[in-house]
C-alpha cells in the first residue's frame, strides 16, 4: 500500500510496501495498535510520556481551558491568564532563582531560540563578534536550522549546504576537545556551548565522571554561555530531580526544554534563562524580535499544570529515580546476549540497549514488535529504553525478558 502519510525519519519506500504501525490508544505504560494487539512503551512515545498514557484528567483540564478561551496571542503585553501562571510555576522549579521562561512549540524550537538569543545576549552586551555556537558529537538538537547546524549525528546535516556558517563540533565525552577549540578560534568569538547532560537521541551515552562539571567550569573561565538541553532529561526523566541542571550542579546560563513539560499530551516547550541573560532585555528599550504564535499556547499550559500536579501528587520524581535503578538491574544482564554489544544505564530512567550490528537496527525493532515490545533505535543501532514513571519493577523485568526473546530471534 502507498502512504499519504509523511512519517519523520523514514525510509517511505519501505513504510509504503509494509504499511505503517497505527497505534489506536494507550493506558500507563502500554500502547495498542489498530489490529488491538498490547505493547509495552519502551520509549513513552519518544522520550515524553512521563506519566503515562490516558491520563484523563490532562485531557479535561485542556478540554475546559479549550473552551474557555483555546489560545490567544503572547506577543506584546498580551498573554492568556493560564499562560502566565504556568511561567511562574516552573520559575520555582528552575535550576537558577529568578529565571525567566520563554515558551515555544517543541524542543526544536527551544533549541532555536536559545541559539538566537545567546547571539542577541552578546549584541546587547557589545560584543557582536560572540557567534560561534558549539555543539557535541553524538547530540542531536533537533531539526530546526540551528538545531541542524549543531547536530554532532552526520546523516541529519548531510544534504543541505551549509545551514549555519558560524556553528563547531566536539567531541562528546573529552571536556579537552572543547577547550582545544575555544583556544583555536579564541573565546570572543563564542556565543554558547550547547550540551546535553545525557545524550538522547544520538545512543543514549552517559556523562563520563566529572565531565559536565569540567565543561560548565571551561565555559565560565572564557565567557562562554553554557546551554543545558534538557529537552529529554528535563521534568523527572533524569531521575530524583526535576532537571539535571539542579542533579549536576550545572547553573545552565539557559535550558531547552519540551516534551515531558506536558507528558506529549500537547505540544509544547519553553527555555528556562537565568536572570544575568535576560537582564538586558528587562532593563528597558530593547525588543527582542522573536516568537511563535503557539508559544504559550493556553490549551499545553493546562496540559502542563496538570501534568505537573501529577507528577508532584504521585511522586513521580522519585519515582523515575527508582526507574534508574530497576532499568540498569534488568536490563544489565541482556549485555551478555549474543548480538549485543553493551547496555548503557544507570543516570535517568533512560537505557540503551547497543547492537553489536547497527546495520540490524530495524530488524530488531520488528522482531520486539512480535514479543510485545514497541521501540525504536537510537543513534548507530542502541535500542531506546525510556518508559514513563509509572513502570513498576516487575514491568521493567518484564520488558527485559521480553527483548531478549525478541533479540534471541536475530541470532
Amino acid at each position: 500500500m502507498t502512504s499519504t502519510l509523511w512519517h519523520g525519519f523514514a525510509d517511505m519506500g519501505a513504510v509504503s510496501s509494509s504499511g505503517p504501525f497505527a497505534i489506536a490508544r494507550g493506558s500507563g505504560v502500554h500502547i495498542w495498535d489498530t489490529d488491538d494487539n498490547k505493547y509495552i512503551d519502551s520509549t513513552a512515545g519518544l522520550w515524553f510520556t512521563n506519566v503515562g498514557h490516558g491520563r484523563t484528567e490532562i485531557a479535561d483540564a485542556v478540554a475546559r481551558q479549550l473552551g474557555t478561551l483555546a489560545h490567544y496571542s503572547g506577543f506584546g503585553d498580551v498573554a492568556p491568564a493560564v499562560t502566565i501562571e504556568l511561567a511562574e510555576r516552573l520559575g520555582g522549579i528552575a535550576p537558577i532563582a529568578d529565571s525567566k521562561v520563554f515558551f515555544t512549540s517543541g524542543g526544536s524550537d527551544s533549541i532555536d531560540t536559545a541559539a538566537k538569543l545567546a547571539r542577541r545576549y552578546w549584541h546587547e552586551k557589545g560584543r557582536p563578534h560572540k557567534t560561534l555556537i558549539i555543539g557535541r558529537t553524538k547530540a542531536y538538537h533537533g531539526m530546526h536550522v540551528a538545531g541542524t547546524a549543531l547536530s554532532g549525528l552526520p546523516p541529519n546535516r548531510e544534504g543541505y549546504g551549509t545551514l549555519m556558517a558560524d556553528a563547531a563540533t566536539v567531541e562528546w565525552d573529552d571536556a579537552k576537545s572543547l577547550l582545544g577549540l575555544l583556544e583555536r578560534v579564541g573565546p570572543d568569538s563564542v556565543a554558547a556551548f550547547f550540551c546535553e547532560p545525557v545524550i538522547g537521541a544520538g545512543g543514549i551515552y552517559l556523562p563520563p565522571e566529572g565531565y559536565l562539571t569540567e565543561v560548565r567550569q571551561i565555559c565560565r573561565d572564557h565567557d562562554v554561555l553554557f546551554v543545558a538541553d534538557e529537552v529529554v532529561t528535563g521534568f523527572g526523566r533524569i531521575g530524583g530531580s526535576w532537571f539535571a541542571s539542579q542533579r549536576f550542579d550545572l547553573q545552565p546560563d539557559m535550558m531547552a526544554t519540551a516534551k515531558g513539560l506536558t507528558s506529549g499530551y500537547v505540544p509544547m516547550g519553553a527555555v528556562f534563562v537565568a536572570p544575568h541573560i535576560a537582564e538586558p532585555f528587562f532593563s528597558g528599550g530593547v525588543w527582542w524580535r522573536h516568537g511563535y504564535t503557539y508559544g504559550g499556547h493556553a490549551g499545553a499550559a493546562a496540559a502542563a499544570m496538570a501534568n505537573l500536579d501529577i507528577i508532584e501528587r504521585e511522586g513521580l520524581l522519585d519515582e523515575a529515580r527508582r526507574l534508574e535503578s530497576d532499568l540498569h538491574t534488568a536490563l544489565s544482564p541482556l549485555a551478555e546476549h549474543a548480538v549485543v554489544s553493551e547496555v548503557r544505564s544507570g543516570i535517568g530512567a533512560v537505557a540503551a540497549v547497543q547492537l553489536a550490528d547497527p546495520a540490524q537496527g530495524p530488524v530488531a525493532v520488528t522482531a520486539l514488535r512480535r514479543h510485545g515490545v514497541s521501540g525504536r533505535a537510537a543513534g548507530a543501532g542502541a535500542l531506546q529504553i525510556s518508559p514513563a514513571f509509572v513502570m513498576t519493577t516487575e514491568q521493567t523485568h518484564e520488558l527485559a525478558q521480553r527483548m531478549s526473546d525478541g533479540l534471541d530471534e536475530l541470532v
